[in-house]
């Protein structure tokens, strides 16, 4: 089985009362939370006036990352979709305010209330169709237009993630492109296997015609280079249970050259699509 939790179960099912406990009194975890926060801080670059911000953490599971926040001095509000994590937060008595929420259902803030985002090892979950009503890329639009809209102009997002692949990356980043951000991705110790991190770095405003996010420790990747040969890569999202569908039967007069056109476009667009074969648009047989 895969060490990747997103991969083994639903977060909600995953972080149950005995992993979010094991996960909150682990010394370990406690201390890479923090420094994952600390850098996510200095990514997020708010004003150094003394002035506590408004925060928003985004799967704040049993508030390890929000105790940093607040030892910096600001106000914060976190959200995860795990029960049990977020019981284990209210007997840890944090200090900021919690909600049960699913992010991928969107965020459901007012408009241009909240002052900067952070978020640790949660964003890649969006990924996944946990349900037969999840569909990857509409619960990442749904993520990132309601995540613009509740950033006050000028704001920064800052996402710690560990995307499974090149793809998954790409896939991310171009839906926080399409919902108005601008930005890209820093990659810390970028030749260390064990120590390399990755962030998508955020900012809420109008996109520049080629924005990066700024080299801190590491390589920077503009916006602009996931439109070049990725554009023809196939997409893949994690899917524990639901198979992939079937090819729809090809229509009478439709022949190889018009089915290849067909898989083709569906692949720029970002889409599954089987590879092709010598049995592609191949007609089948009336019987065994």
């Amino acid at each position: 089985m895969s060490s990747r939790p997103e991969l083994q179960a639903p977060p909600e099912i995953f972080y149950d009362d005995d992993e979010a406990r094991k996960y909150t009194s682990s010394s370990r975890i406690i201390k890479i939370q923090s420094e994952l926060t600390e850098r996510a801080l200095e990514l997020l670059a708010l004003p150094d006036d003394g002035v506590p911000r408004l925060l928003l953490d985004i799967g704040c599971g049993s508030g390890l990352s929000g105790e940093t926040l607040s030892e910096k001095g600001h106000e914060w509000i976190g959200l995860d979709i795990s029960q049990s994590m977020l019981n284990v937060a209210l007997e840890r008595e944090v200090e900021g305010d919690l909600l049960l929420r699913d992010m991928g259902q969107g965020l459901g803030f007012r408009p241009g209330v909240i002052d900067g985002a952070i978020s640790i090892s949660a964003i890649q979950w969006l990924c996944n169709a946990d349900k037969s009503s999840h569909e990857p890329r509409r619960r990442l639009k749904a993520f990132f237009g309601s995540l613009y809209r509740c950033l006050a102009r000028g704001a920064r997002a800052v996402f710690q993630v560990y995307p499974e692949n090149l793809d998954q990356r790409v896939l991310i980043l171009n839906f926080a492109m399409l919902a108005g951000f601008s930005g890209g991705v820093v990659v810390d110790y970028p030749h260390s296997a064990k120590k390399r991190k990755e962030y998508l770095v955020l900012t809420c405003g109008p996109p520049s015609v080629s924005t990066s996010a700024p080299k801190e420790d590491g390589e920077s990747y503009s916006d602009d280079e996931s439109s070049g040969d990725d554009e023809n890569q196939t997409v893949c999202v994690s899917d524990r249970h639901r198979p992939r569908k079937k090819q729809r039967m090809m229509k009478k007069g439709k022949g190889r050259e018009w089915v290849l056109k067909k898989k083709e476009q569906m692949r720029r667009r970002g889409n599954y699509v089987p590879a092709d074969t010598k049995y592609t648009a191949r007609k089948r047989k009336a019987r065994f």
